[in-house]
């Protein structure tokens, strides 16, 4: 798994994990089924759930990109490691006491392409799931993402085309 410091100076490769926050995407039904079955699994190192791009992780994470945080899952460990995708996931599957072995095993380079595998699994469900509202997964916070372009921003209240320039 690999680490990059996010704030503060702590060397985040020799600072032991006290607590994960995962950033999650709050308007995908998958995210906040697999927050909610994470919240009831027994922790040996604490979870914290904030949504991704909200004001509170903006807020918490001042240097983190918080664009690529909405579209791939985004773990921050309390010393200010970064963890996305695959090594996201495992990282929250160690900090469950009943995962943290499953998790070891999906560390090793064999286990990581499953791990790899199955975030990408959840990616094609979750952009099948947004693209059947005319293809583009909308988020009530005015970001929309569409496959064929990616993330768009347009201010909530208004059209695409209803705002005037500033």
């Amino acid at each position: 798994m690999s680490a990059a410091p996010v704030h503060g100076d702590r060397d985040a490769r020799r600072v032991p994990v006290r607590g994960l926050t995962v950033l999650y995407d709050a308007d995908c039904p998958l995210c906040v089924f697999v927050r909610d079955w994470l919240v009831k699994r027994p922790q040996l190192v604490p979870l914290t759930f904030v949504p991704a791009g909200s004001p509170a992780a903006r807020d918490r994470f001042p240097g983190l990109d918080h664009r690529s945080a909405l579209s791939e899952i985004t773990v921050v460990g309390d010393g200010g490691q970064v963890y996305r995708g695959a090594a996201a996931w495992i990282v929250t599957l160690w900090a469950l006491r009943e995962h943290r072995r499953l998790a070891h095993r999906l560390s090793t380079p064999s286990g990581m392409r499953f791990a790899k595998g199955a975030v990408l699994a959840a990616a094609r469900w979750r952009g099948a799931t947004a693209s059947r509202g005319g293809g583009v997964y909308r988020r009530g916070d005015g970001w929309a993402y569409d496959p064929r372009d990616g993330w768009h921003y347009t201010p909530p209240g208004c059209d695409s085309d209803a705002c005037a320039a500033p």
